[in-house]
């Protein structure tokens, strides 16, 4: 795992679709609040759909970077090569968006509470992106400032609220990936 690096220049070599559904799977076995496992996956690979999530996502992220209240996280991001336009949306062979649910709705119509949600989405997005990199592909964790536009665009039901979208393929031949580096051990542990 020391060598997953997230990217956002990808091929568009195609992804066999058994093993985009063997990473959902893997995250569909993460543990859960009182195993209600809440969560759902959309593979999107469609790129009519791909190019309106885009279309959205660089709206709401222009609006985003260009309030003078964001730009300490604009300054702090630069480093990385990122900015507002979200090409890999469109790039990237299949787009992983990431769904909680607060509840869900047993056959009689009567809600079904679920436990511990960001938490337990979370660690099945955890075990996501291990199951990718096994898979030896790259992705890409991306959050916009708000992501409300794909419950229209991909037609959710009301108890479904967008948690990630994760691009994923091969990474392009020529993928700039920056150069970070990561705490040491001591720097994120502690011994009582």
């Amino acid at each position: 795992m020391k060598l997953r690096r997230s990217v956002r220049q990808f091929s568009n070599r195609p992804i066999p679709a058994e093993i985009i559904e063997n990473c959902i799977k893997t995250a569909g076995t993460a543990p859960s609040g009182a195993n209600m496992q809440p969560w759902h996956f959309y593979i999107i690979s469609d790129q009519k759909t791909k190019k309106q999530i885009r279309i959205e996502a660089e709206q709401i992220e222009a609006e985003f970077y260009s309030k003078p209240a964001n730009q300490k996280w604009v300054d702090d991001i630069k480093a990385l090569g990122t900015n507002f336009s979200k090409p890999f949306l469109e790039d990237a062979p299949c787009l992983i968006a990431v769904f909680s649910k607060t509840y869900d709705i047993s056959p009689d119509g009567t809600r079904i509470k679920h436990y511990y949600v960001k938490q337990s989405v979370g660690i099945a997005v955890g075990f996501l992106i291990a199951a990718i990199h096994n898979a030896h592909l790259a992705c890409l964790t991306y959050t916009p400032a708000s992501m409300d536009f794909l419950n229209k665009i991909l037609n959710c039901p009301e108890n479904e609220r967008p948690f990630m979208l994760i691009p994923v393929g091969y990474p392009a031949e020529n993928c700039q990936v920056p150069n970070i580096k990561r705490k040491t051990f001591r720097q994120i542990t502690g011994f009582f």
